[in-house]
């Protein structure tokens, strides 16, 4: 989709159709319209097509950016199939005319999305082009550069979240870790300031990854630690992503119930957003060095696989007794946050689709906040919500950590109950996160929105890119506290 910012008024525009956004389902600045809205028994709720005049009417909850974005996107729902190959409509500015302008068109490039790879009948929509007037809903007045960036850097994030929305959705058989290390290569070919390092199974094993090595053992297919990064001039700061990669979970020896097992390709999400996170953070030439640190494996099952029981050392030299081989995630990234703390950041924030626990705990469609630093996560929790994905801080209680003590070892890969398992899991990472860092971490469980076999929002089916826009915004808020280098 081709978006546009006119100088003209909407009146002006040429377009086959036209939006029209009803606030607070008043209905009375459209008096020429009166005879439709009774016959199609219109309120101001949802939306009204007006066919003979080319317009939609839509509602429009509030000036805030959620509610921009679900407003366009239904928009963009309704239209899609019609023989329509350009929309115009008035722009919509609430308290920030640069993230306004990001949303509406976040809003219609998240509802456009559709992973149709292995259909044999595609239904791609008409729609090219969406022109967007200066004409302002409410009359308030703006900076078209601050408006262009806007749409600028909708369309960055849009992309960063398809690009990963398409390496979740992939298929286990097709998408293993060398096809991983193979995208992540062409990312830093196709952007000359993201660099790649790929290590193989020789590295893990010289840096006593053990944690790591273990989950892959009965996989026929070789463990991959993928190293991006991205540095701007006169960075100050630095972050490092981890991200989860498992590009199958099985559940191992522990093996799941088949209808566990289904959406399991969705394991590599963490992984898949870090790759995400920096593909924006370059093109967006955010101030800070970025590093993406991905731990990528498959858990399978087989004679030379690992097994309840087992003690692994890991690269931190915290030995681990391995009680449930389903609970595997959390040695992947108990080694690469080791070797990510080696980078000496200033900010670590690793991914995960980790828990069943925090679903069962938070719902499908919001991720868990979980760290040290109640100050940090209360920040990230702020900014989150302006990215228009839902988090929710977890705070952790330090009677929970004698559930995951071990008797054999210095700690246990699971919980002795069955409760506040999102929080033992982060509690787990936690004894590998080292004293200087303990309140530079945080930990994101993104197992509930990272993948949904349903449509919600502006999400279609499947993949929901879980973790970019949040820990993008995140990042903008730095660097506007920052104040320099920053686009916008």
């Amino acid at each position: 989709m081709k978006f546009e910012l006119s100088e003209k008024k909407i009146s002006q525009i040429k377009a086959d159709f036209e939006l029209v956004f009803v606030q607070d389902k008043n209905l009375k600045p459209f008096k020429e319209s009166k005879a439709l809205f009774d016959l199609q028994n219109y309120t101001g709720e949802g939306l009204c097509l007006d066919f003979s005049n080319k317009k939609l009417f839509v509602e429009l909850k509030s000036l805030e950016y959620e509610d921009i974005r679900l407003a366009f996107a239904n928009a963009y729902k309704a239209l899609k199939v019609l023989n329509v190959k350009s929309i115009k409509s008035p722009c919509i500015v609430g308290k920030c005319t640069f993230r306004s302008f990001a949303s509406m068109v976040e809003g219609i490039e998240f509802a456009s999305y559709d992973f149709n790879k292995y259909k044999s009948e595609k239904k791609p929509s008409k729609l090219e082009i969406f022109i967007i007037s200066k004409d302002e809903l409410n009359g308030k007045t703006y900076e078209i550069k601050d408006a262009k960036e806007g749409l600028e850097t909708g369309r960055i994030l849009s992309e960063a979240s398809h690009f990963t929305k398409d390496i979740v959705n992939e298929i286990p058989e097709l998408y293993t870790s060398l096809k991983m290390a193979e995208d992540a290569t062409k990312l830093a070919k196709e952007n000359k300031n993201i660099t790649c390092k790929v290590y193989d199974e020789n590295f893990l094993a010289k840096e006593k990854m053990n944690a790591f090595l273990a989950v892959n053992k009965a996989s026929v297919h070789p463990p991959r630690l993928i190293h991006l990064s991205y540095k701007a001039k006169n960075a100050k700061q630095k972050v490092v992503f981890v991200g989860k990669g498992l590009t199958y979970d099985s559940g191992g020896l522990r093996l799941k119930p088949a209808d566990s097992m289904l959406t399991m390709k969705a394991d590599k999400s963490g992984a898949a957003a870090a790759m995400g996170i920096i593909k924006a953070a370059a093109e967006l030439e955010l101030p800070f060095e970025i590093h993406a640190i991905l731990g990528v494996a498959e858990n399978m099952i087989g004679g030379n696989a690992f097994k309840p029981d087992d003690v692994l050392i890991s690269r931190e030299g915290v030995s681990i007794e391995v009680r449930n081989t389903d609970a595997e995630g959390r040695l992947v990234l108990a080694d690469c946050l080791s070797y990510a703390q080696d980078l000496k950041p200033n900010l670590l924030i690793d991914m995960a689709t980790l828990t069943g626990a925090c679903v069962v705990g938070l719902g499908e469609y919001t991720s868990g906040i979980i760290g040290n630093n109640e100050d940090l996560q209360d920040e990230f929790y702020k900014a989150s919500k302006k990215s228009g994905e839902y988090a929710c801080v977890l705070h952790f209680n330090p009677h929970l950590k004698e559930l995951i003590k071990s008797n054999m070892a210095d700690v246990s890969n699971t919980s002795i109950s069955r409760y506040g398992g999102a929080l033992t899991a982060g509690l787990f990472l936690d004894k590998f996160i080292r004293k200087e860092y303990k309140d530079k971490w945080l930990h994101l469980d993104i197992a509930g929105p990272a993948y949904v076999e349903k449509a919600w929002g502006y999400q279609n089916f499947g993949a929901g890119a879980a973790g970019v826009r949040m820990c993008i915004a995140y990042l903008l808020e730095l660097a506007r506290k920052d104040k320099k280098g920053l686009k916008k």
